[in-house]
């Protein structure tokens, strides 16, 4: 029974080698993909986007005909063709001079870092030209980096405004908070997912939207017309008026239309695409209608931006040079491990396995912790590795010291060893914990694996480790003096 408790904990640990190291690949789409998450790189390490935000300089064009109403269809009419209507060009700056002060750019670089935090950028810069108001920011490069700077520079102005007048209804001042919801399509039609943008108002916000609906809403007129020769004959027409609203963010209009019933729970849903099943169509939808939140959920900057620059800066480590690191920490675990076989026999083997699964588990968990690996935390990572070699090694050398290796011998080795480690690494949690608080990207990263490491010898060496030398003591038998005594009773 011990035996199979034995091979059952150690096919587990190789088990989990496997998937930390391996991965785990399933039939996507005709290749094969790994299910395990990736690590969260560094900049230092990946490289980085680096992006400035200019202040936009460009003019916005209106065209107005004679009367100084703003005309929405004389966009692509010529000058010619706008000078036989009476209509005229005017050019005004999307940014006026008097919102070009430093308390707005200030104002904007908070903007950006809140919106970078509420979508997911875990390790960014975000730095000031304060004389020309400029923004620059450098960020990991990743999967999401082109979305994430598409929604950097939008000012996130919202407004709903009257169709024919084009009169501002409701605008920013308006929202208590965004957020994306999804579910089945209301009308029945298909199967699919729909995607909403669920934007909540506030009380005030509220009573304009319950107003807005109310008046902008479709209607249908009957008409009845009689008409008698040998038959009497009525015939009816449906003739639909509606008055309809425009909603707008940064002037694109997202759409027109009018309301079918009063809304009055303050809250407005926009739907996003069309229903689908298709797995990565609808993570289109939702990341689109995320951004959107984001956007909205934050204020809107009070200063035009546009991107001037997006470079990708490569990265100063080359793969070669991190290959090289990560062989020489494996090299150097292998040799330790053989130290201990060599050293300790069948014990050493058995914690050999043991510590290979402390090390499978570490990888997995820094991976789903979304710790940044950087330069700093490869180092971390070497630490957590020698600490646990050095409780290991501890434990099996007074193990090896004592004569009596009963449960309760084995309790109190395993216990004294327990304190006596972690006692001397007081001061190492203590400055872990504090690095972990720190703002500097390089420090923050070694603390957090530093942390993660610790408390995972903690847990795993009083469960799985304290489980085997158990087994593995309880199923050598009896002690050195034991031995001698059935010698000699042998020989009696």
């Amino acid at each position: 029974m011990k035996k199979i408790k034995i091979l059952t904990i150690i096919l587990g640990i190789v088990l989990v080698t496997m998937v930390a190291f391996l991965g785990v690949y399933v039939p996507v789409q005709n290749r094969m993909e790994n299910k395990v998450k990736d690590y969260e790189y560094g900049m230092d390490l990946k490289g980085s986007r680096n992006i400035r935000l200019s202040v936009d300089t460009t003019n916005n064009t209106t065209i107005k005909d004679e009367n100084g109403n703003e005309v929405t269809d004389g966009e692509n009419l010529t000058d010619e063709e706008l000078q036989e209507k009476g209509y005229k060009k005017e050019e005004t700056p999307k940014n006026l001079q008097e919102v070009l002060t430093e308390e707005n750019y200030k104002k904007s670089k908070k903007i950006i870092e809140k919106r970078l935090n509420d979508l997911g950028v875990n390790n960014y810069i975000v730095s000031l030209d304060e004389t020309s108001g400029d923004i620059l920011v450098e960020m990991p490069e990743n999967e999401n980096t082109d979305s994430v700077i598409s929604n950097l520079g939008t000012a996130g102005k919202f407004q709903i405004l009257d169709s024919e007048t084009n009169e501002v209804l409701m605008n920013n001042e308006d929202i208590k908070a965004a957020k994306v919801m999804y579910g089945s399509d209301p009308s029945g039609a298909t199967s699919g997912t729909v995607v909403y943008l669920d934007i909540e108002f506030d009380k005030e916000g509220t009573n304009k939207l319950k107003e807005i609906s109310s008046t902008y809403v479709s209607t249908n007129e009957t008409n009845n017309t009689n008409t008698t020769n040998t038959d009497t004959s009525e015939t009816t027409s449906e003739e639909s008026t509606e008055k309809q609203v425009t909603m707008k963010i940064d002037d694109e209009t997202i759409m027109t239309t009018s309301f079918d019933e009063t809304l009055e729970t303050g809250k407005l849903q926009l739907t996003l695409g069309a229903a689908t099943t298709d797995t990565n169509t609808l993570q289109g939808y939702i990341k689109q209608a995320s951004n959107m939140a984001v956007v909205l959920d934050n204020e809107n900057m009070p200063i035009t931006y546009t991107v001037s620059t997006n470079e990708y800066v490569l990265s100063d480590v080359t793969q070669d040079e991190l290959n090289l690191i990560v062989y020489l920490i494996a090299g150097l675990v292998a040799i330790s491990l053989i130290i201990l076989i060599v050293r300790y026999k069948t014990q050493g083997i058995v914690n050999a396995f043991s510590y290979v699964g402390l090390a499978s588990l570490f990888v997995l968990l820094l991976r789903y912790t979304n710790v940044v690996i950087s330069i700093e935390s490869i180092f971390g990572i070497a630490i957590v590795l020698i600490l646990n070699y050095i409780f290991v090694n501890k434990l099996l050398s007074k193990l090896n010291k004592e004569d009596s290796k009963d449960k309760g011998t084995i309790s109190i080795v395993l216990k004294d060893t327990y304190k006596e480690f972690f006692i001397n690494i007081i001061p190492i949690c203590i400055a872990v914990i504090t690095f972990c608080f720190i703002g500097w990207e390089p420090i923050s990263s070694f603390g957090m694996v530093m942390f993660w490491g610790i408390a995972l010898i903690a847990i795993y060496n009083i469960s799985i480790t304290n489980l085997l030398v158990r087994l593995k003591e309880a199923k050598g038998g009896k002690s050195k003096d034991g031995r001698k005594q059935e010698k000699n009773d042998e020989k009696i």
